[in-house]
């Protein structure tokens, strides 16, 4: 059994507009769709590490995106939200999750692996 990874939210931003600055916020609710008022896109949700602030992620998490990225193919609660994530596929950083369950995330929530891979 390997040692538990501790990561917690250290912050959220939606992108209502393509190219447009995003919103930092404390708490968002997150619908199967996304956050609520983010604008649509290929996944609910985007994930990456605190070395990659820059992107255009809706969950900056408080560690680095290589361990962000381990957790590919995991199921996560975040808050009240269950996400399963996968990567991106694409040559953007972190990870892609899909809505299994919404609810509301804020700055500070753990990220608890409730489902791995195996």
């Amino acid at each position: 059994m390997h040692e538990p990874m501790t990561m917690s939210v250290r912050s959220i931003h939606t992108f209502p507009e393509r190219r447009a600055a995003g919103h930092e916020h404390e708490q968002a609710d997150v619908r199967a769709d996304g956050l609520v008022g983010d604008r649509p896109k290929r996944a609910a949700v985007s994930v990456v590490g605190n070395d990659s602030p820059h992107t255009r992620a809706n969950l900056v998490l408080d560690a680095p995106t290589a361990q962000v990225e381990a957790l590919t193919g995991r199921v996560v609660r975040v808050g009240d939200v269950v996400l399963a994530v996968e990567a991106t596929g694409n040559a953007c950083a972190g990870l892609y999750g899909a809505v299994g369950r919404s609810g509301t995330v804020r700055v500070g929530d753990p990220v608890e692996v409730v489902e791995d891979a195996s």
